[in-house]
């Protein structure tokens, strides 16, 4: 699975290139695609975008020639629009009242009928992604109501999906959370300014102070002196659980939760309800299922070891080629201790399950390397259907769990056993209430 993007504002910086191009590599896991940088300098927006991470994006001289006090950052995955560079963010479109530049991560479920809509009405696209979609009605509402937030409201009301928005208008930063709050964005402090973010490790990296999460269906308008909240409207909260569970980093705080309480209070969980007789070690799935294996250890009395280590240098140019090379493929990522591994029962501990390929080769590796046993354990509930609001999962057809109980799947991955945790496990792990996640991919129900 792959998350769509991570989002940066900054207002007011005097070295704002550089604090958007730190922010954007604690954001680096959100989006491995492509990087964009947007600057307002003396009326006018300044943008850089290239294909690839951060590091390969920006060199110091790209950053040097970055002008302005204020701007906005964008680090992408795609779940709409072909991996190229014209669908890389930020975007940056004009009208007869000036310019905007968004950044945008989430999904528009009714996106097709805004842009046919759009379409006659004289706006031309150039993307396949419906983040210009929300900058071209964005900037039609502002053209006929002269007004920011009205237009950002008016906009709201034709939205359906998930969408956490940052802006960049006027030398402003201006973030935007759906009504249901389905993806992450919080706010902080810097030295002179505020700052706009998908995670709170955006603001640690370059010294800033948290100061809350942006509320679902809230507007924050930050600029040198001031940052002004307003309310467009609630309609109940649907925080995307996997958010805690495996896309944002462990010491990201997201929606008042720390992320590694709630990974380590998940593995405590399984470790209480589904541990295995005579186990040598627990072990994790690097780099996700760390965490969770220290709470399984913890809960069991278990020795924690890693059985398997990550090849972290495999990036963006790594491509996972086919069926036939998947084998390889994890291989690359992932080669098991041996000494760890031979003659040992090993309970492992990974996020999910998706299609069960990689489980499949991970459990077929540490066996050849001597595992006596290989028992799994997952910290999130079986995957049923596919996600609607913006992360890149598999179909239905693909989902292992979709068809299958849970002895079948053990049968298919060649584990000695298999348990995920359950539902409301995961509820009382997270201690946060059922009604106020996105739970739509474990049980087919969503918020919108």
């Amino acid at each position: 699975m792959q998350e769509e993007c991570g989002i940066v504002g900054i207002s007011s910086s005097d070295t704002l290139p550089f604090d958007l191009y730190y922010s954007l590599y604690a954001l680096q896991h959100r989006g491995q695609e492509s990087a964009g940088i947007s600057t307002y300098h003396e009326g006018e927006m300044e943008l850089k975008r290239e294909m690839g991470l951060v590091a390969e994006a920006f060199g110091e001289k790209d950053l040097n020639q970055l002008q302005g006090n204020s701007g906005i950052g964008h680090v992408r995955y795609s779940t709409s629009g072909k991996s190229r560079i014209e669908n890389s963010q930020p975007l940056l479109v004009s009208s007869s009242e000036g310019e905007l530049s968004i950044g945008h991560n989430g999904h528009i479920v009714n996106s097709n009928k805004i842009r046919k809509e759009l379409e006659e009405e004289g706006h031309v696209f150039t993307t396949g992604n419906d983040s210009e979609i929300i900058a071209h009605l964005l900037s039609k509402n502002y053209t006929k109501y002269k007004d920011i937030v009205k237009a950002i409201k008016k906009s709201m009301d034709e939205l359906r999906g998930s969408y956490s928005l940052i802006l960049l208008w006027e030398g402003k930063i201006i973030g935007v959370r759906d009504p249901y709050g389905i993806k992450p964005l919080c706010y902080g402090k810097t030295s002179n300014g505020y700052m706009v973010t998908s995670e709170s490790v955006a603001l640690d990296t370059i010294g800033a102070k948290l100061i809350d999460d942006v509320a679902p269906g809230q507007i924050v308008i930050a600029d040198e002196d001031n940052l002004n909240k307003y309310t467009y409207r609630k309609e109940g909260t649907a925080h995307c659980f996997f958010e805690h569970v495996y896309f944002a980093r462990p010491d990201s705080k997201i929606d008042g939760k720390l992320n590694y309480d709630c990974r380590f209070n998940i593995g405590k969980k399984l470790g209480e309800n589904y541990p295995v007789e005579e186990a040598d070690l627990v072990s994790p799935v690097p780099d996700s299922g760390i965490t969770f294996a220290i709470g399984y250890s913890e809960a069991t009395g278990i020795t924690y070891k890693e059985s398997l280590m990550k090849n972290r240098y495999v990036g963006r140019t790594f491509i996972m080629p086919g069926q036939e090379m998947r084998e390889t493929a994890v291989r690359l990522k992932m080669n098991p201790v041996e000494s760890n591994v031979k003659g040992k029962k090993i309970v492992l501990i990974d996020d999910s399950i998706v299609r069960g390929t990689t489980s499949t080769q991970i459990i077929k590796q540490l066996k050849k390397k001597g595992a006596k046993e290989v028992h799994l354990r997952i910290g999130a509930p079986p995957i049923r259907f596919p996600c609607h609001l913006g992360i890149d999962m598999a179909t239905e057809e693909e989902l292992i769990a979709n068809n299958n109980e849970i002895k079948d799947i053990e049968k298919q991955i060649g584990a000695d056993s298999l348990n995920y945790i359950g539902i409301d496990e995961l509820i009382e792990a997270l201690n946060i209430k059922k009604q106020k996640l996105c739970l739509g991919c474990l049980t087919g129900e969503y918020p919108v």
